[in-house]
C-alpha cells in the first residue's frame, strides 16, 4: 500500500467511526441494538412505572427544582446495562425531534438534568429510573428542550455503533413569554402548463423563524395576485402541526395552481404562529407577511395565438391563389371561345 493510499484508509476509517459513534434518537418505541436480540424502549413514568404520558412537560420557575422519572423497559432474554444519558433536545430538518450525541457536552436544558449513570436491568423487566431537573436561577423564561435516553453500545467490525431510545423532556422556564416569528427567504417561480387552456402554477419557498422565547406551531396561508383574479393555498398537510423551536426556523415550500401567465403575479405569505404545547392564556403571536412578485407572460397562449395566425394567413393565401388560378381559367376559356367564334 502507498502513502497516500495509506492516508485515506486511515481517513475513510476515521470517517466511518465518526459516522458510527452515535445513532439517531428513537423516541418512545422499542429499539434494537443492531440486530441482536437486546430490545428495550423508555416511557414517562412516575415512582410506580410508566404513567402513559408521550413526553415530560415540566414548567418551572428559576432556581426550582422537580424529580421526574423514566420507565426503562429491558424486552430482551438477558440482563443488560444500558447508559443514562440527558442532553439539548432540538429539530431535525424535517421537523422531528432528536438529542445532540452523548458525547457532546449540553449547553441548555440537557444540562439541568441529573440522571444515574448506568442502570442494569433483568431480562424482561422494567426499572424506573428517577430524573431530578434543576433549573438555574439566571435562565432565560421559555422552551428549553431536552430529553433522557437509555443506550446500548455494539462493535460492528471497527465501527462503535451507540443505540439510544429516549423520552422528550419539556422544560419550560415561567417569566415574560415572546412568541414572535420572522418569514424571510421568499421565493416563487411559474410553471406554465403545456395546455393552452389551461393556468399554471406558482411554487413558493419560503422560512419560518421562531425569533421568540416559546416553542410555536405555524400555520400558513398563501395567496396570489395576478391580472385575471386571485388564488390561494393552505397548509392542510401534518407538517403545519410539527413546531419550530425558539431559536431554529423551517423552510416551508407550496404550491399554488390556477394562476394565469398574464404579466406580473403577487404573492403574499402570512405566517400564523400559535404557541405549542400546554396552552398560554393571553399569549399570542402576531400574524407576519411578506410578499413578492414574478413576471409570468402567456407563452403558450401566445405560441397558440401565433398558430392560429398563421393558420389564418395560410387559408387566405391558399384561397387567394385558388381564386387567381380559377380566375386565369375563366379568362382563358373566355379567349378559347372568341377564337372559336372568329
Amino acid at each position: 500500500m502507498t502513502r497516500s493510499s495509506l492516508r485515506g484508509a486511515l481517513a475513510l476509517l476515521a470517517a466511518l467511526w465518526a459516522v458510527g459513534a452515535t445513532g439517531l434518537v428513537a423516541f418512545a418505541v422499542p429499539a434494537d441494538a443492531g440486530g441482536s436480540d437486546t430490545t428495550w424502549s423508555v416511557v414517562p413514568a412516575d415512582a410506580n412505572g410508566p404513567d402513559g404520558r408521550s413526553v415530560i412537560d415540566v414548567e418551572l420557575a428559576g432556581g426550582q427544582e422537580v424529580t421526574e422519572h423514566v420507565a426503562v423497559i429491558n424486552r430482551s432474554t438477558k440482563p443488560v446495562v444500558f447508559a443514562i444519558d440527558a442532553n439539548d433536545g432540538y429539530l431535525t430538518a424535517k421537523g422531528y425531534f432528536d438529542m445532540r450525541p452523548s458525547d457532546a457536552t449540553p449547553a441548555d436544558g440537557g444540562a439541568w438534568i441529573e440522571a444515574p449513570d448506568k442502570v442494569t436491568i433483568p431480562a424482561g423487566a422494567t426499572s424506573v429510573v428517577p430524573v431530578k431537573i434543576s433549573v438555574p436561577g439566571n435562565v432565560t423564561p421559555g422552551d428549553h428542550p431536552a430529553g433522557v435516553t437509555a443506550s446500548v453500545e455494539t462493535i460492528s467490525g471497527q465501527v462503535r455503533v451507540q443505540n439510544r431510545v429516549g423520552v422528550r423532556v419539556n422544560i419550560r422556564v415561567t417569566g415574560a413569554y415572546v412568541a414572535k416569528v420572522a418569514v424571510t427567504g421568499l421565493r416563487t417561480e411559474y410553471t406554465w402548463s403545456w395546455n393552452p387552456f389551461a393556468a399554471g402554477s406558482v411554487d413558493v419557498t419560503y422560512t419560518v423563524a421562531n425569533v421568540g422565547n416559546i416553542r410555536l406551531a405555524p400555520d400558513s396561508r398563501v395567496r396570489t395576485s395576478a391580472f385575471v383574479g386571485e388564488s390561494g393555498w393552505d397548509d392542510t398537510s401534518e407538517a403545519k402541526t410539527r413546531e419550530i423551536m425558539p431559536g431554529g426556523s423551517r423552510e416551508f415550500t407550496a404550491r399554488v395552481t390556477g394562476v394565469w401567465p398574464m404579466g406580473p403575479i403577487t404573492t403574499n405569505v402570512v405566517a400564523i404562529p400559535s404557541p405549542a404545547g400546554k396552552s398560554l392564556p393571553g399569549i399570542t403571536a402576531e400574524r407576519v407577511a411578506i410578499d413578492t412578485m414574478v413576471w409570468a407572460l402567456p407563452w403558450p397562449q401566445l405560441a397558440l395565438l401565433a398558430l392560429l395566425i398563421l393558420v389564418f394567413l395560410a387559408i387566405r393565401v391558399t384561397r387567394s391563389r385558388r381564386r387567381r388560378r380559377i380566375e386565369k381559367l375563366v379568362e382563358l376559356r373566355a379567349e378559347q371561345m372568341r377564337v372559336m367564334r372568329a
